[in-house]
């Protein structure tokens, strides 16, 4: 069956084991059924996947994008992290451009990164865990180790190509 793709940065091992760590601690259980990611792409057709796979191992042959996270986000109903990235925005700017006919409308705006720790809670419930995640926060690098594609089928992700920065 035909599903679309998603297009991800992978973080490196450490922030992804403390991301994970939170998603698992505040993502509602029944609703949190893949890994902590920064979306870059959420729905490219299944047809460009070879297309993808090319771009995403031609852009990991350089070296990492430099990354930050710079504040926690309240996003109504969950919480996130924000990830600052131009080096990540310019890869992403140039797979957008060369799969602009293929972009869906929320695609096709400018992407704000993020990593999400929680989402589909109360307002009230997202509140209090921004509040508490802000108390102890501080600006930080963020490592992102690289760029993975995987199919949407409606659950849990199913890893169609992962490539990782060599640079």
């Amino acid at each position: 069956m035909a599903a679309p793709i998603v297009v991800t940065a992978l973080m490196g091992a450490a922030d992804f084991g403390w991301a994970e760590g939170l998603r698992r601690a505040h993502f509602p259980a029944e609703r949190n059924l893949v890994p902590a990611h920064i979306t870059l792409f959420h729905h490219l057709p299944p047809s460009a996947l070879g297309e993808v796979a090319r771009r995403l191992k031609r852009l990991c042959a350089g070296p990492s994008p430099g990354a930050r996270l710079t504040e926690v986000m309240l996003l109504g109903r969950g919480v996130a992290y924000r990830v600052e990235s131009p080096d990540l925005m310019a890869m992403r700017d140039e797979l957008a451009e060369a799969f602009a006919g293929l972009l869906v409308p929320q695609d096709q705006a400018q992407p704000r990164f993020h990593i999400t720790v929680q989402n589909k809670v109360e307002p009230l419930e997202a509140k209090a865990l921004a509040t508490t995640l802000r108390r102890d926060f501080r600006p930080r690098p963020l490592a992102i180790a690289g760029l993975a594609a995987w199919h949407y089928r409606g659950g849990p992700w199913e890893l169609a190509v992962k490539a990782s920065f060599r640079g």
